[in-house]
């Protein structure tokens, strides 16, 4: 499948991304997972390559490689598979701690002042 049939599958945002062409960091980005996988002894995970680019589509030149996702504080790891396509990089790496809802704290209603410290 050539990259044009490929595109046409996408959803529209990333149509036009791709029409309107990929830029020097994306681009800079996917010859350095080029260099990592070569690298890369036969049938072992390659490098992780760490980035900024959460706005990155996941092209099929990019499957089987590992990347290092920025989430505002940390690099997630994420290695690519082939139903990632299309998707964006940032998909992948949460940017904020999901809430553990437990009990209620000091300062969370009125009757929580009462608690009796033992």
């Amino acid at each position: 499948m050539g990259t044009d049939e490929l595109v046409e599958l996408f959803p529209a945002r990333a149509r036009r991304r791709f029409q309107r062409g990929l830029k020097r960091k994306s681009l800079a980005l996917i010859k350095k997972l080029r260099i990592a996988k070569k690298q890369a002894p036969h049938g072992e995970r390659p490098d992780a390559v760490r980035t900024h680019l959460r706005n990155m589509i996941i092209v099929p030149e990019m499957i089987g490689s590992v990347v290092g996702v920025y989430n505002g504080k940390t690099f997630n790891q994420v290695e690519i598979k082939p139903e990632m396509i299309g998707h964006y990089l940032g998909e992948f790496s949460i940017t904020y701690k999901p809430v553990g809802h437990g009990r209620p704290g000091i300062g969370a209603s009125t009757s929580s002042r009462f608690i009796p410290l033992k």
